[in-house]
């Protein structure tokens, strides 16, 4: 969670419309399926899963349907500042079609909780990614990167909750994956917190190039013990 945020655009995702499904509102959310079976790298079929604050699933960004929402999230100030991709929609379009369009290593999400978008995350492989260069990664190192999109979610403990419940659901779902990892900016206390309360370790500090990062290690051996 190198990466806390905000904004104003809020929508309901149908779960069980194809690829994460229509828009829905508040009030009309549908009950959230659990999946049966799924293959380590579809990402969407992961969930759900219950958390503290309610049942959480991750589905894939679909550019139609949310850029404008992960825009909003993208230009908030706190949001910003780690991110680095405010202005104008189209930087943020350029950010989700590289992943969206490239080899899959890469998998941005929605955060939909209780039914409501609220949160961005970036499920990848670290060990094909160029942070592998910066520690001694391990063959299928699955990193994240998240945001929180709304005020009213920061500061609560959501974070923490909802990285656990991802990082067991990557460890659950990927059986070749030993550890979960994430690099957040040292300057990013809070997201450090997050990290290190869902039971992550503080590795190493690395220095990349945009960032000094606290490089945050999930071990799957360790993983009921924290």
């Amino acid at each position: 969670m190198n990466r806390t945020g905000g904004g104003t655009v809020t929508t309901a995702l149908d779960p069980e419309a194809p690829g994460g499904g229509g828009l829905l509102s508040r009030r009309g959310v549908a009950p959230v399926p659990r999946a049966r079976t799924a293959p380590p790298d579809d990402v969407g079929a992961w969930g759900p899963v219950d958390t503290p604050a309610g049942p959480f699933r991750l589905v894939p960004v679909r550019l139609e349907r949310d850029l404008r929402l992960v825009a909003a999230w993208m230009n908030d100030p706190a949001v910003a500042a780690f991110w680095g991709l405010a202005g104008p929609v189209g930087a943020t379009a350029d950010h989700l079609r590289a992943q969206l369009h490239g080899d899959g290593r890469s998998v941005p999400c929605l955060g939909v909780l209780s039914g409501v978008p609220m949160s961005y995350w970036e499920v990848y492989r670290a060990d094909l990614d160029p942070l592998a260069g910066h520690y001694p990664a391990l063959p299928h190192d699955t990193g994240l990167h998240l945001l929180i999109g709304g005020a009213a979610d920061r500061g609560r403990g959501l974070g923490t909750a909802l990285l656990r419940a991802v990082a067991d659901l990557v460890l659950d779902n990927r059986p070749r994956c030993r550890r979960v990892v994430a690099e957040p900016d040292l300057r990013n206390t809070a997201s450090v917190a997050a990290f290190l309360g869902a039971g992550f370790r503080l590795a190493a500090e690395v220095e990349l190039p945009d960032k000094r990062a606290a490089l945050m290690v999930r071990d799957r051996e360790l993983r009921h013990l924290v």
